[in-house]
């Protein structure tokens, strides 16, 4: 059997991986800087904030990702054991999408709230800083709960061997995504706090709507929705041997250390590049956005180089390349090669994202269980969500402020998932039957 894959199918999975970028790019770009403005140690002019370190700005930003860590797991079981007529994955993302995006614009509505003359003085800013913690909570936690389906719609509809090339389509709209948030918010910037993200909003809807009118699930799962309800459906795991399940676990050690290495990086580049650059709050999220466009430019490619040399050997060869480029930009800290640093590391790092989600579904021993190896997927990253940037903000700050420091804990981590990937021993695409 000559597989092929269907690129006008993936792309429209896609786009909710490119409504869920927007947001994501949108959130760690500026909450840190809304959270740290007005703080001794950290110089954005003009910029009104809560004042706060950068070790309590990174704890802030973990609080309510603990919710979603037993969240995710339990909506990628639900989302396996439903059927409706919508299918089984879009029913929570109709629901919990329209949530998470108001909560998403309400976000800056609580800045407002804040008197030029007060930024910084969090002792007496209490209900500003309560609505804008309530507001980021239940954007997490929403976001949280339909990101399972979305992601899990894409082994879903794909066979096993075309899942990386798949993802990798998967991942050129969320890099897409991404860099049309870094683009458009610092234009919008200039108009207003709220722009960007109501902005940021408009196409999360957009991207909704896609997946509703051009999505169908396949009904072949329906039967299985009914076979296994609640916290039994787990027993999906106990259905692989006991090989697979130690590989499982090297694995989703993996992926927590190269997500808390990830943190530093994704929570801290715009406060470096406000805070060592001098760019404006406005034009710092550009850093990101030349990496993510790299990793756009990269993600098909990435999906191919895995299926020729191996998921595993690409996801070990894209961590190590990153992690020597940003050692090499904290022994150099020069302010034009961090750009150059950034581009490279952008393509090196698509080598590991694009594969990293194949490997654990396909560890998998049924595809009626893919809700519930996408979920332990979160599990690994969102657990990494929590602890990352509280970890990395105290590394921040206990060396006094000096954000360059993001690009020594990053390699750190990902020295230690490189190890752990070393005991991986499953996840390579499998053999379809007639192929």
């Amino acid at each position: 059997m000559n597989l092929k894959l269907d690129y006008k199918k993936t792309f429209l999975i896609g786009f909710g991986f490119f409504g869920i970028s927007v947001l994501w790019t949108l959130y760690n770009s500026y909450v840190p800087i809304y959270l740290q403005a007005g703080s001794p140690t950290f110089d954005a002019p003009g910029e009104v904030g809560f004042g706060l370190g950068a070790g309590l700005t990174g704890v802030i930003m973990t609080l309510d990702n603990i919710a979603a860590f037993f969240l995710l797991p339990l909506i990628g079981i639900w989302s396996d054991r439903v059927w409706t007529r919508f299918g089984r994955r879009l029913p929570f993302i109709l629901v919990l999408a329209p949530i998470a995006i108001v909560a998403f614009i309400l976000i800056p509505v609580t800045l407002q709230m804040i008197p030029p003359e007060l930024s910084g003085q969090v002792d007496r800013l209490g209900t500003p800083l309560a609505l804008f913690i309530i507001a980021i909570g239940v954007f997490l936690t929403a976001m949280a709960g339909f990101r399972t389906p979305v992601v899990a719609l894409m082994p879903d509809l794909t066979p096993s061997p075309l899942r990386s090339q798949a993802n990798g389509v998967i991942n050129l709209m969320g890099g897409l995504g991404t860099l049309v948030a870094t683009l458009g918010s610092g234009f919008l910037y200039g108009m207003g706090h709220i722009a960007p993200f109501v902005f940021g909003g408009v196409l999360m809807i957009a991207a909704v709507l896609m997946l509703l009118f051009f999505v169908k699930e396949p009904r072949e799962f329906e039967a299985a929705a009914h076979e296994e309800e609640g916290l039994g459906a787990l027993r999906g795991i106990k259905r692989i041997s006991p090989e697979a399940r130690r590989s499982l676990a090297f694995l989703m050690g993996a992926i927590f250390c190269w997500f808390v290495g990830g943190t530093a990086i994704e929570a801290f580049l715009s406060s470096y590049g406000v805070t060592e650059l001098g760019m404006s709050t406005g034009t710092a999220p550009l850093l990101m956005g030349v990496a993510s466009l790299a990793a756009l430019a990269f993600a098909i490619p990435s999906g191919f180089i895995a299926a020729r040399f191996g998921r595993r050997r690409t996801i070990i060869t894209g961590m190590a390349i990153f992690g020597v480029l940003l050692l090499a930009n904290f022994v150099l800290r020069n302010a034009t090669l961090i750009w150059g640093f950034m581009i490279a590391g952008g393509i090196s790092l698509s080598l590991v994202n694009i594969n990293t989600l194949p490997m654990v579904v396909d560890t998998s021993a049924s595809d009626a269980d893919l809700g519930i190896y996408t979920g332990l997927y979160y599990i690994a990253s969102q657990l990494a969500s929590v602890a990352g940037p509280t970890i990395n903000g105290y590394i921040v700050e206990w060396g006094g402020g000096d954000y360059n420091l993001i690009f020594v804990a990053t390699p750190a981590f990902y020295a230690l998932a490189i190890l752990c990937m070393l005991g991986v021993t499953r996840g390579e695409a499998k053999v379809v039957a007639g192929g």
